[in-house]
């Protein structure tokens, strides 16, 4: 018998679902066609996101009938067709690179109006998304709204002070999932199919951190409509299956994973993802599905998804249930059982009180480990454990799931397997892949940080801090920059790997730099890595 909330929740996907269908606009490779495929895969420009993120000058039909009428036959022929009808992405600001060496805290500062938009409206034809409010953008080939970043991003603008443009931020993605029915990967039309890490209950208690439960009354629709987007079919689930984001295990436990609802290329990777559909014997819709939920994820692309644990060509997102995601839900859970408690609705409080327990024990029959005392993700069809640690096991303590003696056991797994010369690494694997070894990133350092001090790691957590705060100063001073990932083994370099070049501008760098600055001063302008505190003793 379904509960009371849970008609609610149904009732909110209705709703989600019908705003969908009457706002998503089509993405440029349905718009464009062959025309599309053609500028993809002779690879009229370097970067497949380019031609994705050009506007038409006319509608898409149109040009597609000219096309199909003049049909170039050279590329040097069919990008001056696409030159002629197309209307192609500024170039990024080059004004992100420092011309002095300013402290770094003024550079960031700076950025804000570089990496800021205003786009109320979109060209037609165009696949951008229009936003009622201002945003900021992370930088580079990024040009629009990305979810999971902005919550890294926002930790800083509100050490800036500029609790004007978080305030426009979360309404901007409030204003997403009432319109979508979900907050897409960004705001592009070929991104509405996912989404990104459910961040957005930790963006809403940024607007009153003393008093988080009334930003979460606030916003309490939205938070329902979110999670009935991740929560869609659980209520009809049968035991071993899996549906879109959910996961039924044998014991009847409910846990999610990562999903796309299309298994096309991908429109800003296409050329990418047809060569590696075409060089592995799987079909190539299973490939494109695994890559677009390893893109929902925000860890594109990593070892946790390859089932051989080392090639792109196994991956096999949708076949695991991830710490990560799973650990977001519970707070989740726990913001909406807030805002419920706030509203005075107690029957939504209790319920949602139910849900994050049942969750809590479901992390902790299937993705805890209690032989090496981390949290693994789970594969839900081998029903096994991947037993291959990452960043991600670090989680549960950011939104306070695990109990006192699991996270004190994660602290010393991450201090031995993940904290480098230059922070915490994502994985201990390098496979080429930028979320592997030897990068560190931005967020997940902010995630190790956070979660630790929670429990009381001080030492660890400041180690950690100090070091990926050296990491990225020593980059600045060589380059001018702010870049989207470091080498934290090498410490005095960009991180690499991956489909695309390193990034810099770069949003959520900036963000989670401001935070560390803030929390560690006496940390903030060291170079010499000798001069952080040890981690433990």
């Amino acid at each position: 018998m379904k509960t009371r909330i849970g008609l609610t929740l149904a009732a909110v996907a209705f709703v989600a679902d019908a705003a969908l269908a009457l706002e998503r606009p089509a993405p440029p490779q349905v718009q464009f066609g062959d025309l599309y495929a053609d500028v993809e895969l002779q690879r009229i420009f370097p970067d497949s996101k380019e031609f994705a993120d050009a506007t038409g000058k006319s509608p898409p039909d149109d040009i597609l009938a000219l096309y199909r009428a003049e049909r170039p036959l050279t590329p040097e022929a069919l990008k001056r067709f696409v030159v002629a009808h197309f209307t192609l992405p500024a170039e990024p600001a080059a004004s992100v690179v420092a011309s002095e060496p300013a402290p770094i805290r003024q550079h960031i500062d700076e950025l804000w109006p570089i990496l800021t938009r205003d786009t109320p409206t979109a060209p037609p034809y165009s696949s951008l998304l229009p936003l009622p409010r201002a945003y900021v953008v992370p930088g580079g080939r990024f040009r629009e709204l990305y979810y999971w970043d902005s919550y890294f991003t926002m930790l800083g603008l509100a050490e800036s002070g500029r609790s004007d443009l978080l305030e426009d931020m979360v309404q901007n993605f409030a204003f997403l999932i009432d319109a979508y029915g979900h907050i897409p990967n960004g705001t592009r039309s070929y991104y509405l199919t996912r989404s990104q890490p459910p961040f957005f209950f930790a963006m809403v208690g940024l607007l009153d951190p003393g008093d988080s439960a009334a930003a979460d009354a606030r916003y309490l629709p939205e938070l329902k409509r979110e999670y009935a987007f991740w929560m869609e079919g659980a209520e009809d689930l049968a035991a071993g299956s899996a549906h879109r984001r959910v996961v039924k295990l044998d014991d009847g436990s409910i846990l999610n994973r990562y999903w796309d609802d299309s298994d096309a290329p991908r429109d800003e990777s296409y050329a990418e993802d047809v060569a590696l559909a075409r060089s592995t014997p799987r079909p190539a819709q299973t490939i494109w599905r695994e890559l677009r939920a390893a893109a929902e994820s925000g860890w594109d692309f990593s070892s946790r998804w390859f089932a051989d644990g080392r090639t792109l060509g196994s991956i096999d997102t949708t076949e695991i249930v991830p710490v990560d995601l799973n650990a977001l839900m519970f707070g989740l859970e726990n913001a909406i059982g807030a805002g419920c408690e706030r509203s005075g609705d107690r029957d939504c409080a209790a319920d949602f009180a139910r849900r994050a327990a049942a969750r809590r024990a479901a992390i902790d029959r299937t993705l805890w480990d209690q032989s090496r005392g981390v949290y693994l993700d789970y594969g839900w069809t081998l029903k096994k454990r991947v037993d291959r640690l990452s960043a991600a096991t670090l989680y549960p303590l950011f939104t306070h799931l695990a109990s006192d003696a699991q996270a004190a056991s994660v602290a010393v797994a991450a201090e031995r397997d993940l904290l480098e010369p230059g922070g915490i690494v994502a994985t201990p694997v390098d496979t080429g892949q930028q979320w592997d070894s030897p990068n560190g990133w931005a967020p997940l350092q902010w995630i190790a940080v956070q979660g630790l001090k929670s429990f009381g790691r001080d030492r660890l957590a400041e180690t950690i801090a100090c070091r990926f705060m050296i990491s990225a100063e020593r980059v600045y001073r060589e380059t001018g920059k702010l870049v989207e990932k470091y080498d934290v083994i090498a410490t005095n370099r960009p991180g690499g790997g991956g489909e695309y070049p390193t990034q810099d501008g770069f949003g959520w760098t900036n963000g989670v730099m401001l935070k560390l600055m803030a929390l560690y001063p006496a940390d903030a302008d060291l170079l010499s890595l000798d001069r952080c505190p040890a981690p433990s003793g």
